[in-house]
């Protein structure tokens, strides 16, 4: 069994920290705005995509097999249904 090694450039990788600052920022002046709950929201969609930025990028998941994608979103999606379960819980009380 050979093992591939997938090498990214250094620019890529830049454009990929640069992303990620943009994102924090804006994440910073979203949580800034008055907009109700729409702030908590815009914030975790923000989270979202710069999670699937470091995971997609930093950790190599483009470069996996189907198997290993499928656990992680299978993994993704039971963290998910946790997190609703758990606001659910709360907003109910």
């Amino acid at each position: 069994m050979s093992e591939q090694h997938h090498i990214i450039s250094y620019g890529k990788l830049i454009s990929v920290w640069l992303g990620l600052l943009f994102l924090t920022a804006l994440t910073v002046w979203v949580s800034r705005l008055d907009i109700g709950v729409g702030h908590v929201w815009g914030s975790l969609a923000i989270a979202s995509v710069k999670a699937g930025l470091v995971i997609t990028f930093f950790m190599h998941m483009r470069y996996e097999g189907r198997l290993l994608r499928w656990l992680l979103f299978f993994a993704l999606a039971v963290l998910a249904i946790f997190i609703g379960f758990t606001f659910f819980d709360v907003l109910y009380r």
